[in-house]
């Protein structure tokens, strides 16, 4: 079910839902977010919504909305930004002017979870031409700590571009391809910033944080470091730049729904020279503010271009 609309003769890109099953329906309860059609005007509070950008933590995705309120020159003293989804602790949801952030949570299944109820938000608030980033951080390989990874792909643990998925007990293999134009802008705003190093390459999506991304620090380890080495170096080899755990759903959810879509995640270390997290906290604030930092810009500069045309 496409929803577009014309605007000097030309079609806006409409957000896609597909699934017959909506227009049977009286109201569509978004539980997660604790909204709904029948109780909340979601054409008034998200119809002007033209940017997502979603991360992992609530705390993360607030201190996205007040910094780029300041970007955006929309931020007055003292100003508070209430959480959208106060009534439920599953996610947590901010807005301010055409700009949206929300928390997934940690995973595949709660990412999941929460871009249905952001595609069905967006579809019944009826936007158009939404640009969704993901902004994150993960491990690195062959990259200093620091270096922002724009993602090409999201790979699998055996390096291939999908995201196999079982519904109704049958393996669907969706692809994960995100916008390879989106991707190089947002390396050019990098390069206009010219703060931090900036690369694009495939991201690896694992199942979970200890032994699907090979460390050895976990509870349960059955490989040898030799063994690690090896996989991460196969990895690298395959052009995998970094690993997380929530770009191949939401590169395929993204592609599914119509929508432009990218993943910028930070690396906070080098994989193939350890597990563990060992920088100072300044430290590592410092690196986790550059996805929001690169992805603040490239709004900036599209909500200025959009301006003076």
């Amino acid at each position: 079910m496409p929803l577009g609309e014309e605007k000097n003769g030309a079609c806006d890109r409409s957000i896609y839902v597909n699934n017959p099953h909506l227009d049977s329906m009286t109201d569509d309860i978004l539980y997660h977010f604790n909204l709904g059609t029948s109780t909340h005007d979601l054409p008034a509070m998200f119809g002007d919504v033209k940017f997502v950008c979603v991360g992992g933590s609530p705390w993360r995705m607030k201190s996205f909305i007040e910094y780029i309120a300041k970007e955006l020159g929309l931020s007055e003293p003292n100003a508070d930004y209430p959480n959208i989804c106060a009534g439920t602790d599953r996610y947590a949801m901010y807005k301010v002017g055409p700009v949206l952030s929300v928390s997934h949570g940690m995973g595949i299944p709660s990412i999941s979870i929460m871009l249905h109820e952001l595609i069905k938000l967006l579809y019944h608030a009826r936007c158009t031409d939404v640009t969704v980033v993901r902004i994150g951080t993960s491990g690195g390989i062959g990259l200093k700590p620091g270096t922002v990874v724009v993602t090409k792909q999201s790979v699998d643990s055996v390096f291939q571009p999908r995201l196999e998925q079982i519904i109704l007990g049958k393996p669907v293999v969706r692809s994960t391809e995100l916008d390879g134009e989106l991707a190089e802008e947002l390396l050019q705003c990098s390069k206009d910033l010219a703060e931090f190093e900036t690369v694009i390459g495939n991201t690896m999506c694992t199942l979970d944080f200890y032994e699907g991304q090979a460390r050895l620090d976990g509870a349960f380890c059955s490989y040898s470091e030799e063994d690690k080495q090896s996989y991460l170096a196969e990895a690298y080899a395959a052009g995998v730049r970094n690993i997380e755990m929530e770009s191949s759903v939401f590169a395929a959810m993204c592609k599914l729904s119509n929508l432009r879509a990218a993943v910028v995640c930070v690396a906070l270390l080098h994989r193939l020279k350890g597990d563990q997290l060992t920088s100072s906290h300044d430290v590592l604030n410092s690196y986790q503010q550059r996805p929001q930092v690169l992805v603040g810009h490239y709004i900036k500069k599209k909500l200025n271009a959009s301006k003076k045309s």
